[in-house]
């Protein structure tokens, strides 16, 4: 799971196995997130989180608001109680094509797309250098 900011630059990475779903390693990965600012602290902590449907999850919403992180996302079809749904918030979320071009660059490393790696050590290693091309490729 990558965590990017509007330019498309990864900021936080979190790997784990194929098997658990999207919406338990959001937290984790928003831990991950360090962004040094010119005085102070690195910021940890984004304003908003723009994700797909597969992030609809109450508990997560109300986790993420407790933090003063506003989710935008998409609420499935299944979910009768729409709660938080603000048309004007969900404009932003055209912006998501950010994330998949992300997702995309990514996908060009084909040692990352197959993984032939067996030790999840070696492919974090191989995932940061894929992510510090494309910041680099970005900033030149």
């Amino acid at each position: 799971m990558v965590l990017v900011d509007g330019q498309g630059l990864p900021l936080g990475v979190r790997l784990e196995s194929p098997c658990p779903a999207e919406v338990t390693l959001a937290e984790a990965t928003l831990q991950e997130v360090r962004v040094p600012r010119p005085k102070g602290r690195p910021r940890q902590k984004p304003r908003r989180l723009i994700a797909d449907v597969g992030y609809d999850s109450d508990p997560l919403r109300e986790r993420l608001k407790k933090r003063a992180i506003e989710l935008i996302a998409p609420y499935r079809k299944n979910n009768k109680r729409k709660r938080y749904y603000d048309g004007r918030k969900m404009r932003r979320y055209k912006r998501r094509w950010i994330v998949e071009r992300t997702n995309a660059r990514l996908d060009q490393f084909r040692r990352l797309l197959v993984r032939h790696e067996h030790l999840l050590s070696t492919y974090y290693a191989f995932f940061y250098l894929a992510c510090f091309w494309i910041t680099l490729r970005r900033c030149l």
